[in-house]
Order: C-alpha cells, then structure tokens, then sequence
C-alpha cells in the first residue's frame, strides 16, 4: 500500500505585508508569519486571539514561503504567540532556500530551532528566556527589547541586558496603554545612553 508523504505544515494566526512597526528594523518593507500558540501569558498581549494552537488553520509551509516571495519583502519575520513553541528548521531552510532574509521575534522561553539573519528577543517575566549552556538564546540576540510598564520592569530590563553581548541592540518599549510606561522609559533612557526608546510605530500609523 503506498504511504502518501507527509506535508510539512505549522498553524498560522495571519500573514501579511506591512511595514515592520517595532524595534530596529522599524519602518522597513516586510512580510509577516505569525504563528499560533503561546504559553507565556503576559496580562497586556495584543494578540491573545494567538494563544491557542488548536483556533487556528495548519497551512503547508510551501505555500507560506511561495506566498512570502510572492511579495519581494526585504524580510520575512516570524512572530507570534511565541513561534519557537515550534521547531522552525523546516520554515526557515525553505524560506533561505527562496533567498529570503528571516527575522525572528521570540521570548526565548523555549529552544531555538532554525537560522536567522535577526534575532529579536523580548524577554518576559512571566516566562523567561532559557538560559542553559544548551539553550541561550541571549548569546545569539541581536536586539533585545523589553516592555515597560511599571518600574520594576527596568528591574528585570538591566537584569536582562547584563546577560546580552555589548554589541546587542537595546530598547525600552513602552507598554502601549501605560502612560507611566512612557515616562518611566523616556527618563531611565536619558540616564542611560545604551539604551534607545522603542516604539509600536505601526499603531499610530494605524497598519497591522
């Protein structure tokens, strides 16, 4: 009896094509894979709807990678929920192979699987990063970005930038319902130059 081949597939909230809204790639041409399925539970996520695997469509990862080359991005990046709740090599080696550049937005509070050209870490309190000899993401971040609300998150924010390279980006994003957020960001940035302000631009431009 033949055995039909098994398709590779991932469950997808949404993609789309905007501008990239947040952090250090902000305002640049990108395509956008967001993938079900989160476990780390932060009271203020704008995308809850994402948290649950089984609410969303399993789409073949041929198609995600036709439809992101379709659009001649300057990058794919792959967001969530948290995406390495999923192993990504199979996504990321097709999308490499389409001569994409691939950008990551993760958590870090589960193992990295597959290559990226960017790393952006946003470290939760709620779950944070691993941080093993086996799995660290820290060494591999290339922009870390964490969300501030109140004041012990700069806390946990210089607790955080103590375990990235010096060559890591970093940014204090403000929290967007939180007007202490905003000024609690916009002093400790003044006071401490390696940091930089980070904002949701694509909420005021009003894009997704």
């Amino acid at each position: 009896m033949l055995v039909k081949p098994r398709v590779a597939t991932l469950p997808v909230v949404e993609t789309f094509h905007s501008v990239q809204g947040e952090g250090f790639w902000s305002g640049t041409n990108a395509f956008f894979i967001r993938l079900a399925g989160c476990d780390v539970g932060c009271p203020w996520c704008d995308t809850k709807h994402s948290w649950p695997m089984a609410h969303h469509p399993k789409r073949e990862i041929s198609e995600l990678v036709f439809e992101a080359a379709a659009k001649r991005p300057f990058m794919v990046v792959i967001t969530g929920g948290e995406p390495l709740i999923h192993n990504l090599t199979t996504l990321t080696s097709e999308l490499r192979k389409a001569n994409l550049r691939i950008h990551l937005e993760t958590s870090g509070s589960h193992p990295l699987s597959g290559e990226f050209d960017w790393i952006s870490l946003s470290p939760k309190i709620f779950k944070p990063p691993l941080d093993t000899p086996k799995n660290n993401i820290y060494r591999q971040a290339d922009e870390l970005k964490v969300v501030i609300s109140e004041p012990r998150d700069l806390v946990w924010a210089e607790n955080q930038s103590q375990k990235v390279s010096a060559q890591t980006v970093r940014l204090l994003q403000p929290q967007w319902t939180s007007k202490l957020g905003q000024q609690l960001v916009c002093k400790h940035v003044l006071a401490h130059p390696e940091w930089r302000v980070g904002l949701q631009t694509h909420k005021y431009l009003r894009v997704r």
